[in-house]
């Protein structure tokens, strides 16, 4: 027995790095999955995978930023399984630059893609799961969501997907809908090559929390999927920490 049996789970950024990894898992606990990314071919590579071993999948190219995207990847989805049991908001983008340094543009781009995306997300799965009875929706925040460090347009969009999420799972936990935040500190991922591209750059990393790694793309999903399984059933509004300990330091 799987810990998704019988749930159908759309998951977006799903190409690489974290998303990559939670929708694999979430095959691997018997979900069928909807993958969706801008990169269409590291999803119907991942597709192909999850169909090698076994599982169910559907791979859709999908820019969540566009409202029109988002009404298409719902009901191509409703289409294919019947149903969306849970939801991933994954797809995000990342800028270092200061509030001095960022362009406009460059700051709507990053909040249309990090906190819009999340809010269509929602906006569009939520009838379903309304319709269905319930459903659990995981917002991959950010531990710069939570404090400053970081660029302008970063902080901005994870900390509105931080407060986003209580006001979705406070609105909508009457009809058994549970919606959650995960918040990851320093995860080896594609998005962060640039940064830990070296051994001094990586040890630095690894010092800046209380455990002496870096942490990885599973110890993310790992979280998610529990958020997402009937095991978390009794939780919702809350903020989940993968930092190594980063805020405690």
């Amino acid at each position: 027995m799987g810990r998704l049996d019988g749930k159908v789970a759309l998951i977006t950024g799903a190409a690489r790095g974290q998303g990559a990894t939670e929708a694999e898992l979430f095959a691997k606990e018997g979900a069928k999955v909807i993958i969706t990314d801008l990169q269409e071919e590291g999803i119907n590579e991942l597709a192909n995978k999850i169909k090698g071993n076994g599982g169910t999948v559907l791979a859709l190219k999908q820019d969540v930023s566009s409202e029109e995207d988002w009404q298409k990847t719902v009901d191509e989805g409703i289409k294919a399984f019947g149903k969306i049991d849970i939801l991933v908001n994954n797809a995000g983008i990342l800028s270092f630059k200061t509030v001095t340094e960022i362009s406009k543009a460059e700051f709507e781009k990053i909040l249309s893609i990090n906190t819009t995306g999340t809010f269509l997300g929602m906006k569009y799965v939520i009838p379903n799961m309304q319709e269905n009875g319930g459903g659990s929706i995981v917002n991959i925040s950010s531990l710069a969501g939570i404090y400053g460090v970081g660029g302008a347009a970063y902080n901005a969009s994870k900390g509105a997907v931080r407060t986003l999420t209580k006001n979705a799972a406070l609105t909508y936990g009457k009809e058994s809908i549970r919606v959650n935040s995960v918040h990851p500190g320093t995860i080896d991922t594609p998005m962060l090559k640039d940064v830990l591209q070296t051994e001094e750059s990586r040890e630095h990393a690894a010092s800046t929390g209380a455990l002496p790694y870096i942490g990885q793309p599973i110890d993310v999903a790992y979280c998610v999927l529990f958020l997402a399984s009937d095991e978390a059933r009794f939780i919702t509004g809350g903020e989940y920490l993968i930092d190594g300990g980063a805020l405690t330091m």
